[in-house]
């Protein structure tokens, strides 16, 4: 498989997952009033590359999605996203559960 065509192997889960991010992406582009010549303007994208972001298009960097966060204020959404790791803590949990017996 060609090193470019790695993105596409995402399970269907994954590609609905980015879809709907995607589209949440437009929608508030949409609320703020910002036209996709805007997203355009202010990240130097092209149209080609923001409509793959809001279609949520796996081959994106994942930079250029938080390139147009950015430009909607949301960055800050973008840090949170890992933050809270809930299968992470109930391992270490188990963990030092186990320690304690």
């Amino acid at each position: 498989m060609a090193k470019r065509d790695l993105h596409k192997v995402l399970f269907p889960k994954q590609r609905r997952i980015l879809a709907i991010f995607g589209e949440d992406l437009l929608l508030a582009t949409k609320r703020r009033g910002f036209t996709k010549k805007l997203i355009c303007d202010r990240t130097g994208f092209d149209y080609k590359t923001v409509n793959k972001i809001f279609a949520g298009d796996p081959g994106v960097a994942i930079g250029s999605y938080l390139k147009v966060m950015a430009v909607l204020g949301m960055e800050d959404n973008f840090a949170k996203l890992a933050a809270h790791d809930e299968v992470g803590i109930k391992l270490q949990n188990i963990k030092l559960l186990e320690g304690s017996q």
